[in-house]
């Protein structure tokens, strides 16, 4: 697997004199699996790097380019992470802190199924994380050859998907997949996310040209089964490199507001238009949301999908807030809180 060292990286690299640039291709259970210009090992993150380490976002992610010292080839560490282009966040299935999905892509393959598990409401989320992460949002049908109503369920996607490209794809046909082409380019990251069964696996080993994913059945409402347990980063044949991911049965916003707000465009042009900046649009005169809602101009269900993005989004900046400040006072005791520190009465304790 090749690097990609780009002179971004190599400049960024050259700060951390004495360690090796290196990539992370899998994550699981705080283990790492790193590859570097010698080849791929196991790694973990040094005692000073997790002590220092200000949120669960801080420690590395696939795709992350960081800085390890491989001078103990049993017990390879990672000192440092390189700054990141992009992240794509979610919130963590305890609902208290944020999961750092994958790093420095450049393009987020929204996957849809075309089944019964198909939901506009969470195709809004996943668009509002993708474009909060920084990479370029793509929605990706799958299975397209297991349904006959396309051109419904195309334009009502068209409705919420803004400037994002929307691409058809099978793995049946010559040519199911090739329009994923133009976002594979040598060097490119691309990472498949979406719920579970929607056939992101499947997509990337007709990639890879291997079976490297396992895949399941989907179950008879269209529920899909988990397969893809951990995150794993490929390099594809013709050079770019890939990121698959476990289903999601939910994602949960965690500080992505931008993301809301470019996903909701059409919305936040009409919340502009109030007669008062800070209207509620629960009854004020002139409230350009009410006027939209009664007319038709704007969707009810869009309307109330943004409030609840919103709403959680600036629940989870709170929760942000908090768990920072729990995780400073807990350095700051570590620190200044031991006998005879700075923090504890002179001289420490006292013999008797």
């Amino acid at each position: 697997m090749s690097l990609h060292l780009t002179p971004y990286w190599e400049a960024m690299a050259s700060l951390h004199p004495g360690l090796t640039p290196a990539r992370i291709t899998s994550q699981e259970r705080g283990m790492y699996r790193i590859q570097t210009a010698e080849g791929s090992m196991n790694a973990s993150v040094s005692g000073r790097f997790q002590f220092e380490s200000r949120s669960p976002s801080a420690f590395p992610a696939v795709g992350d380019y960081v800085m390890a010292d491989l001078s103990d080839p049993d017990t390879v560490v990672i000192h440092a992470i390189l700054p990141r282009k992009t992240l794509f966040l979610r919130q963590a299935a305890d609902g208290r802190r944020e999961q750092a999905v994958a790093a420095n892509i450049d393009t987020v393959f929204l996957c849809v199924s075309m089944n019964a598990d198909f939901n506009l409401r969470r195709l809004e989320r996943y668009l509002a994380a993708a474009r909060e992460s920084g990479a370029r949002p793509v929605v990706v049908f799958t299975k397209t050859d297991l349904i006959d109503f396309v051109p419904e369920v195309l334009e009502e996607v068209r409705g919420v998907a803004g400037d994002a490209d929307i691409v058809m794809t099978s793995i049946y046909g010559e040519d199911g997949f090739g329009q994923l082409s133009p976002y594979l380019e040598k060097g490119h990251t691309v990472v498949f996310v979406g719920s579970s069964g929607v056939g992101k696996s499947t997509l990337v080993n007709c990639l890879l040209g291997e079976e490297r994913q396992e895949v399941g059945e989907v179950g008879e409402l269209g529920q899909g089964r988990h397969t893809t347990r951990r995150r794993d980063l490929f390099e594809l044949p013709g050079g770019a490199m890939v990121i698959d991911t476990p289903g999601m049965r939910e994602l949960g916003m965690w500080d992505a507001e931008s993301g809301v707000e470019q996903t909701f465009e059409d919305v936040e042009t009409v919340i502009s238009s109030c007669r008062f900046s800070d209207c509620t649009h629960k009854g004020e005169p002139g409230c350009a949301v009410r006027a939209a809602l009664e007319s038709g101009e704007l969707d009810g269900e869009r309307w109330e999908s943004y409030l609840k993005l919103m709403a959680e989004n600036a629940e989870a900046a709170e929760k942000a807030r908090r768990l920072a400040a729990k995780r400073e006072k807990f350095r700051q005791n570590s620190r200044g809180g031991r006998p005879g520190g700075k923090g504890s009465p002179k001289g420490g304790r006292k013999r008797r």
